[in-house]
This record gives C-alpha cells, structure tokens and sequence, in this order.
C-alpha cells in the first residue's frame, strides 16, 4: 500500500473534518512531541581516525571495569554501557561476554 494511501485513509477514518493539510501538521506535531532522541558516544581524542574498533573496545573495558569497582547495580557505569552499545557490533559483544564467563577474554579487567 503506499503511504498517500494509508494517509487519507487514516484521515478520513480518524478526522474526517480536518483538511489534508491540517491533519499533515497534526501529525507532524504528534511524531514531534513523541520523538526519541538518538545519541551516539561523544568523539574521543584517544581515537582521531575513523576506524573506531579500538574505541568500541575501549569503552567495553571501561564499563566492565567501573561495574567491577562500583558494582552491577551502579548508574555511574550507564554511560559506558550506552557508549560501546553505540560502537560495537552485537556479534562482538557477544562474544567478549562470552569470554569473560569461560575467563578467556583478552583485555586488562
């Protein structure tokens, strides 16, 4: 189905009084209030190139390394976590966790 389509057929259903104009910015106002925001982690000067596998690895470490000094449970640790979430590949990831569990993992913990 196309999206012209799905609009006016929303806009009849749901408003039908509205113009096709007015019901475009009633639904470009509720996409806005509604909108998430995306971060990513913030540029680190450790890691100038665009290459960013040493960064991603580095923020694991970091994080692993404040949940071991502060504990699972600490919010001070969250940043680290959104930053290596943002800079890995899952697949990574998954398998760093791994290694940590059979204590095969290569980095400084």
């Amino acid at each position: 189905l196309s999206s012209n389509f799905i609009f006016n057929r929303l806009r009849l259903l749901f408003l039908p009084s509205l113009t096709n104009q007015t019901f475009s910015s009633f639904l470009f106002r509720s996409a806005m209030e509604d909108e998430i925001e995306l971060k990513t982690a913030p540029a680190d000067f450790r890691f100038p190139t665009t290459n960013q596998t040493r960064h991603c690895f580095t923020r694991y470490i970091e994080f692993h390394r404040c949940t071991t000094a502060k504990g699972e449970d600490s919010n001070d640790c969250e940043r680290f976590a959104k930053y290596y979430r943002a800079l890995c590949p899952g697949e990574w990831v998954d398998k760093w966790n791994e290694q940590r569990e059979t204590g095969t993992f290569p980095g400084p913990l």
